[in-house]
């Protein structure tokens, strides 16, 4: 089975924070994980040098090839710098991620 994982720390959230499902709106500096199975990936956040993840709202999110999920990564830790209760983005209809 496929599997990718890429992992940005010291992301700083935008004004409103990250939303996740554990915990709700996080806010500071953010280690973001995203994590490829095959057919979907798995977004989560944790506090820089901390141990414990929270799932990013929207998380899991379909994504086709390890290509895709590379450039999800990247729209969450866009997502998360920009705030605003930041989610998961879901992809383009019918056309994968940007």
């Amino acid at each position: 089975m496929a599997k990718a994982t890429w992992t940005t720390k010291s992301v700083f959230t935008g004004r409103g924070g990250a939303r996740t499902d554990e915990a709700g709106i996080v806010t500071g500096e953010l280690t973001v994980r995203t994590t490829w199975d095959g057919g979907q990936a798995d977004v989560e956040a944790r506090y820089t040098d901390t141990t414990k993840w929270f799932t990013l709202t929207g998380s899991p999110a379909p994504c086709q090839s390890e290509q895709d999920s590379r450039r999800l990564h990247q729209a969450v830790v866009d997502a998360v710098q920009a705030g605003g209760g930041a989610v998961v983005p879901q992809p383009v209809r019918m056309g994968g991620w940007p």
